[in-house]
C-alpha cells in the first residue's frame, strides 16, 4: 500500500495553518496523523474538538480505553502514540501492556474500563451484558458508559485513518504484544 503524503504548513488551508500553530506551541510538533487529517478543510477541527471535549472520565481513564481499543484496531499510529501518553499519565511499560490487552490487574476499576472497552470494540457495540454489568458494579455510572463509548468512537476514527493513510509513525514504536508477555 502506498503511503499518503504528510502535508506541511504550507500545504494545508490559512484555517489548519492556524491549527498546525496551536499543536506546536502546546505538543511541540504536529504529530502526522493530525496533519493528515488537514487534507480536509474541516477535519482537523472537528476531529480535536471531539477528542478533547469534556467527559466524565479522567485522563488515565482515556487513556485505558485508547490503548484498548488501537489494539483491537491494530493500530501502531495510535499504540505508539497512547503508549507515551499513558507513561505521561503514570502507567508503567507493563501496565500499558496489560491495558493493550484489555484488563488492568492493578486496578479493579480501571479493569472493567479496559475490559469493557475492548468489548465494546471487538463486538462493534454488542457489548456483553455481563461485562456492563460489572462495569456498573465497578462505580461506573450510564453517563462514564456513554463518555466511553464515545471515546472509543473518537480512537476508532484516528486508527481507520491511519490503518487507510499509513503515514509514518512520529512517535517511539510500540512493541507488538504479541512478542510480550503480559
Amino acid at each position: 500500500m502506498s503511503t499518503f503524503n504528510v502535508p506541511t504548513r504550507n500545504q494545508v488551508s490559512k484555517k489548519n495553518q492556524v491549527i498546525f500553530d496551536s499543536l506546536k506551541k502546546a505538543v511541540g510538533f504536529v504529530p502526522n496523523l493530525y496533519a493528515t487529517y488537514a487534507h480536509s478543510e474541516t477535519a482537523l477541527e472537528n476531529y480535536l474538538n471531539f477528542s478533547n471535549a469534556k467527559t466524565s472520565l479522567s485522563a488515565k481513564e482515556k487513556e485505558v480505553v485508547n490503548l484498548a481499543v488501537s489494539q483491537v484496531n491494530n493500530c501502531l499510529y495510535c499504540l505508539s502514540a497512547h503508549t507515551a501518553i499513558g507513561k505521561m499519565n503514570g502507567f508503567t511499560d507493563e501496565q500499558i501492556l496489560e491495558l493493550r490487552a484489555g484488563k488492568a490487574s492493578f486496578d479493579s476499576k480501571l479493569d472493567a474500563l479496559a475490559i469493557l472497552a475492548k468489548n465494546v470494540t471487538e463486538n462493534r457495540g454488542q457489548t456483553d451484558a455481563d461485562i456492563l454489568e460489572n462495569y456498573f458494579k465497578a462505580g461506573y455510572t450510564k453517563a462514564n458508559l456513554i463518555d466511553a463509548i464515545s471515546l472509543i468512537g473518537d480512537k476508532t476514527i484516528s486508527n481507520y485513518v491511519h490503518s487507510t493513510t499509513q503515514v509514518p509513525i512520529d512517535f517511539p514504536i510500540a512493541e507488538p504484544l504479541d512478542r510480550v508477555t503480559v
